[in-house]
């Protein structure tokens, strides 16, 4: 097994599969403890936790809140909107501040590709990436990943389909690279407009077809449409998106009976899946979120014990 060496975690581009496996296996040795009575451990006592989020989250920044608390960490949440970040204050600046205070680790979301990286050169404290612009949201695949791994029981050889808005997902990039690390068969599905350029150079097979994104796929990750992101109206309409490319029951009668489905929220029902697969037996999207705390809990463990170990 792998040995974590690194301060920070910024994307799944540059782990290897061992690295990978690591989290997962760590993960795993979390997991129970979110079912015990005292849901607490006193592995990260005395270490302080600031979660710097400069776009909106509910499960991401609650996630790691939670994960950090359960390891006994104190916990930081900093509101971008009331801090000095109004006044002008660079994300350097207010990382060198957090840091000046003797906080631990920074968990960082922010709307630009890079800034995770471009901060966590700049401090000698962790950085973890909680989500860059379109790059990389290497938290959201590893629970995404160890949920699969948890429902099937492997990763290698699964056929695994990513449905939605590719070209602006930086979930459907992580998992591309955590999957076919993993050995895992990716197929991306998407409006032409939303398949992002040479995508097939990641590993991944391409369609616009829901119907073949479909057939024998042993799961299906199911992204959010970011109508926000339409600035040149490229974008098909939500009805017309929801007629040929929405994850339907009528859809899954023609799919694997027991076919996966997998949202990172939040989701849009009616537009990118219905409510009746949301909701329906085919569903992990709550074991994902269930997940992500023990996720997070591998991920602020691991770095924290390699900074110890420098």
């Amino acid at each position: 097994m792998a040995k974590w060496n690194q301060k920070d975690l910024l994307g799944l581009e540059n782990l290897s599969s061992e690295q990978i496996e690591l989290i997962l296996s760590t993960a795993e040795s979390f997991r129970e403890i979110s079912t015990r009575g005292i849901k607490k451990v006193p592995t990260l006592r005395g270490k302080t936790v600031v979660n710097l989020f400069y776009e909106p989250s509910t499960r991401t920044r609650v996630s790691f809140e939670i994960a950090a608390k359960r390891l006994s960490a104190d916990v930081i949440n900093i509101n971008t909107e009331t801090s000095s970040v109004k006044k002008g204050e660079t994300l350097i600046d207010t990382g060198l501040s957090i840091q000046a205070l003797k906080a631990d680790v920074i968990v960082v979301r922010h709307n630009a590709s890079g800034a995770a990286a471009m901060l966590a050169r700049h401090v000698d404290i962790s950085v973890v990436n909680a989500g860059d612009g379109w790059h990389e949201h290497p938290t959201q695949a590893l629970l995404d990943i160890f949920t699969l791994k948890q429902k099937l029981g492997h990763i290698k050889g699964l056929k695994v389909s990513i449905v939605g808005d590719i070209a602006h997902s930086r979930v459907a990039r992580s998992n591309i690279w955590g999957l076919t690390k993993l050995g895992a068969e990716v197929t991306v599905c998407a409006p032409e407009l939303l398949i992002p350029p040479e995508i097939e150079k990641m590993g991944v097979s391409v369609t616009s077809s829901i119907e073949r994104a479909l057939a024998g796929a042993d799961a299906v990750n199911v992204l959010r449409m970011q109508f926000e992101r339409d600035t040149d109206t490229a974008f098909p309409k939500q009805l017309e998106y929801f007629r040929n490319f929405a994850i339907t029951e009528e859809r899954l009668k023609k799919a694997k009976k027991d076919i996966i489905v997998m949202h990172p929220g939040p989701i849009n029902r009616g537009t990118e899946i219905s409510s009746a697969v949301a909701d329906g037996k085919n569903s992990v999207i709550l074991d994902q979120v269930t997940n992500g705390i023990a996720i997070r809990m591998a991920v602020l463990f691991l770095i924290s014990q390699a900074r110890r170990a420098q």
